[in-house]
Order: structure tokens, then C-alpha cells, then sequence
């Protein structure tokens, strides 16, 4: 049997060679990209900047190093615990990242935390009566969301309930010209109806369509055709056996699906000018900021990473069964 300092101890070792794979594809790919950091920095002064200036720009961020220097410098600053500094938004990354995440965790957790709860209970609602018109009007549901781009569906909440109906504000985490620090909690909340929604209703789908497939196979088991023959109800046997059974691959799939959440919080952050995460990601992507994608993409991984992890070892503690095979 394996015992669980030896299991998080490969777990540390597998996300160190994750995260050296990721810095090293992220840094290359970011290097290949066109986009030129200097004048995208400079943005519309360009014109307006000799050769010389752009010379200097260039090498106090160590622009004009080849890339072998670039990223060893970088690495070596990263295990110093210096991320490095953005260019985008003039600040260091590690404030960024905080100012910003700081932003994107009521969203996300709250997104995360919905989609959770309601595709489990679409999905242990359709897998309990397979067939029937509830069953097809969920599964309906889930395979138009699961297929529907989060920005369209983003852009129609927007022109719907922010355009139409006035009912929601069109951008932002609070109203425009009001420092963050004066900004109440009713206006940030109302700011962040919009985003929540776009992410949950597409995140509830995933989660919907793989509890009914565990809840129907549940429901054809011969322990659930038993208890059928001794005279338990349908939806008895859905909430005794299935719901419980099916509760665990649901959580499975639920922290399986943080990437994917990351994922659709880029596109609405982007069509509701949120300034969590997923914006700061593009705009670091648009203007070639080096050092904030690297962290952004190593934050990520972690992110994910964690996830995954934390249903794998659920999984350990709920079936005694896996504890003695070998990980992952």
C-alpha cells in the first residue's frame, strides 16, 4: 500500500516537471510570436520614438539578449521569487497577478461552485427517468451549451439584459470612475451578474451530461433492480443509490473542468471587460508581455493542476481500492 507522503511526494515531483515543460513551450511560443513588445508598448508614440530610445527600452527589459539569456535570466529570478515586471500594465507581475486574481475569484469560484451544483442535479434528475421529456429537454440543454461558444453566448446576455432591458451594467467590476476601493458590494455584485451567469450556464452542461450517464447505469444495476423488486420507488432508488454514486464522478469531473472554466472566463472577461485573469491574459498575449504570460501560464497550471489532483485523492479516500495501485 502506498502511503500518502509518497503519493503528494510524486504529485510535487510530476508538477515540477510540469511546470519546467510549461515555462520552456510558453517562453518559446511567446518568442516566436510577431508582435513586437517595444512597439506595443509604445503603442500610437511610436512614431514619435527614435532608434536610439527603442534601443534603450529594449535593453532595460533585456530585449536585445539573445533568448537562451533571456530565460535563464528569467528563471533565475523566478526561483529568487521574482516574477518579473509587465509591460502592459507598468507594475510588477506579482501585483498584477494579485490586483487581478483578487478580481477573478468570486467569479470563478462562484461560476465553479454553481455549475457544480445544478448539472448534478440535472443530471441526476434526467439520468433517474431516461426517456422521459424532462430527460430529453436536460440533455437538449446541455448538448446546445456544451457546443455554444462562451463569447456568443456572453454577447447575447450583454445585448439581452445590458442593451435591451438596461437590467445589468455593460462593462467592468464596478462603475466606470469609481476607484476600486470606493466601489460597495451591491455594485460589485451587480457587475458581476453578467460574467456568473455566462459561466455557469455553459459550465453546467459538462457536468449535467456525465451525472446522467453515471445515474443510468446506476439505475440499470442489479442492486437498483433489487431494491425495484422490494418495492422502492424510482425516485428513491435515484436519491438512495444513484445521487450518492454518481456524487464522487461529479466531483471528479467538476475539478477535471477548472481549465476548461479558466478557459471560458478569457472570452466573457473580454466581452464584459472584466479585469480578471482572462483579460489580463490577452491583453498580455496582444502586447507580447513576456513576463505575464509565463507567470499567467505557470498560475495556470497550477491551477489545474490542483484540481486534478484533489479529485484523484478523493477518490483515494472514498475507494479503499486504489490506495494500494501505483499513481498516475
Amino acid at each position: 500500500m502506498l502511503s500518502w507522503s509518497f503519493v503528494i511526494a510524486m504529485r510535487l515531483m510530476r508538477l515540477a516537471l510540469l511546470l519546467v515543460t510549461v515555462a520552456v513551450v510558453a517562453f518559446a511560443l511567446a518568442k516566436m510570436s510577431p508582435v513586437d513588445p517595444v512597439n506595443a508598448y509604445l503603442g500610437a508614440e511610436i512614431a514619435r520614438v527614435g532608434p536610439e530610445q527603442r534601443a534603450h527600452i529594449a535593453s532595460k527589459w533585456g530585449l536585445d539578449q539573445p533568448a537562451q539569456v533571456q530565460f535563464s535570466r528569467w528563471a533565475s529570478n523566478l526561483l529568487a521569487g521574482d516574477l518579473g515586471y509587465s509591460m502592459t500594465y507598468n507594475a510588477p507581475v506579482q501585483e498584477v497577478l494579485a490586483t487581478r486574481f483578487k478580481t477573478s475569484l468570486p467569479l470563478l469560484g462562484l461560476a465553479w461552485l454553481l455549475s457544480g451544483i445544478l448539472g448534478f442535479a440535472l443530471g441526476v434528475t434526467a439520468g433517474a427517468r431516461p426517456g422521459t421529456w424532462i430527460d430529453r429537454i436536460i440533455r437538449l440543454y446541455s448538448y446546445v451549451l456544451a457546443s455554444a461558444p462562451t463569447f456568443w453566448l456572453a454577447i447575447l446576455l450583454l445585448i439581452v439584459f445590458s442593451v435591451g432591458l438596461r437590467w445589468t451594467p455593460v462593462c467592468c467590476a464596478g462603475p466606470i470612475g469609481v476607484p476600486p476601493q470606493d466601489v460597495t458590494l451591491l455594485q460589485s455584485v451587480h457587475h458581476l451578474v453578467l460574467p456568473l451567469i455566462a459561466l455557469t450556464v455553459l459550465g453546467v452542461a459538462q457536468i449535467a451530461l456525465h451525472t446522467r450517464a453515471k445515474m443510468v447505469e446506476i439505475m440499470q444495476s442489479d442492486y437498483a433492480l433489487y431494491a425495484r423488486a422490494q418495492g422502492a420507488s424510482q425516485m428513491e432508488i435515484a436519491l438512495r443509490h444513484g445521487a450518492r454514486n454518481a456524487a464522487l464522478p461529479a466531483l471528479t469531473v467538476l475539478f477535471a473542468s477548472l481549465g476548461e472554466l479558466f478557459g471560458g472566463s478569457v472570452l466573457a472577461e473580454q466581452v464584459f471587460a472584466y479585469p480578471g485573469l482572462g483579460s489580463a491574459t490577452v491583453e498580455a498575449g496582444i502586447r507580447g508581455d513576456v513576463p505575464l504570460l509565463l507567470a499567467l501560464a505557470l498560475f495556470l497550471t497550477c491551477f489545474v493542476f490542483i484540481g486534478n489532483s484533489i479529485a484523484d485523492l478523493l477518490y483515494r479516500v472514498v475507494d479503499p481500492r486504489l490506495h494500494g495501485k501505483t499513481v498516475r
